[in-house]
């Protein structure tokens, strides 16, 4: 029983580190891949390691560590690329309404001397 419960929280997890791949090539910038990319791959990587853990419960310390590093890495490393690309003035798509962090650089270089 817990080898198909395994199997299916990984297949799960499969299916949002798909759907991840998806949003990379369907999303309109490159902001927005990256919000798609890295909520739907630390989903599904989380899925799968504890899917891996059902399906194989000696290896389950070394997932939760595991699942540690990846729950750190990744929104540290797509807030990196994301404030990079903002800094190198990569384009917004034509849909965005609001850039807040043009609007907070902008409001600190007026009360700078």
């Amino acid at each position: 029983m817990s080898e198909l419960i395994g199997s299916l929280v990984i297949l799960v997890g499969a299916f949002f580190l798909f759907s991840a791949g998806v949003g990379l090539l369907r999303m309109p910038d490159v902001f927005t891949r990256i919000q798609a990319g890295t909520k739907a791959s630390t989903l599904g990587n989380i899925l799968v390691l504890a899917g891996l853990g059902i399906y194989h419960p000696d290896w389950s310390f070394k997932l939760l560590i595991i699942a540690y590093f990846v729950l750190m890495t990744n929104p540290l490393s797509s807030h990196a690329l994301s404030r990079a690309a903002h800094f190198a003035r990569t384009p917004m798509a034509a849909s965005t309404l609001v850039d807040a962090l043009r609007e907070e650089d902008e409001g600190a270089g007026k009360g700078s001397p």
